[in-house]
């Protein structure tokens, strides 16, 4: 009944102009992102980069659309700092997957709630054979719990259901905080990287300027 609720009736705001809106939307992505900086542990994410700076390989995996889409993410960012980077969503491969890492590989758990059992059986898997395991979730949730390091965070979601999850993108944000840290920790390897991924680009633009290594 408690969700049925905030499915019935008007939502609030519902006849805002898209001015109003533009800045609503905006506003409160920027309040959570000023929220979590506050929030987060300056020495678990210090460990976080360095754990993922040095890792053989990183599997991101989520469940579900955010926590997915954000687990892709985390594989785009990385692999172009020198790391072999995957990411998953299916909870079959994820076991599957959690079976054959090794010391020196990391499983990187993304969830917003931090209860999924995909998460958790894969996680638990992956540490069976010595891998190192970092999770992305709610504060105390299971997840975070059984990880040997947890960036914890809490994020409030919008009465409004109108408003996309802020969650995703605050998510976001804290995988481009832990990419700029790793690959400060490997500057070298990283530079010569990100210069052989541009090159390979350049067939496709004829701008040879400062920009975003991709499209």
């Amino acid at each position: 009944v408690a969700v049925s609720l905030q499915y019935l009736g008007d939502p609030k705001g519902d006849g805002s102009q898209s001015s109003q809106l533009v800045a609503q939307v905006i506003s409160t992505l920027v309040e959570k992102l000023v929220n979590i900086s506050e929030q987060l542990d300056a020495r678990r994410m210090e460990a976080a980069m360095e754990t993922l700076a040095t890792a053989r390989r990183i599997a991101f995996l989520g469940v579900g659309g955010g926590s997915s889409n954000v687990a892709r993410e985390g594989a785009n960012r990385f692999f172009r700092l020198g790391i072999p980077s995957e990411a998953h969503s299916d909870g079959y491969l994820q076991r599957m997957l959690a079976s054959t890492l090794i010391k020196g590989d990391v499983i990187f758990a993304i969830s917003s709630s931090g209860q999924p059992v995909e998460l958790l059986d894969s996680v638990a898997i992956a540490k069976q054979y010595g891998a190192t395991t970092i999770s992305l979730t709610k504060i105390g949730s299971e997840l975070s719990n059984i990880t040997d390091i947890s960036i914890e965070i809490d994020i409030p979601e919008d009465q409004d259901i109108y408003k996309p999850s802020a969650s995703r993108l605050v998510f976001t944000a804290i995988i481009d905080v832990l990419a700029a840290g790793a690959a400060r920790k490997r500057p070298n390897r990283v530079k010569e990287n990100l210069r052989s991924i541009r090159t390979s680009l350049l067939p496709l633009s004829k701008d040879v300027g400062p920009k975003p290594i991709g499209d």
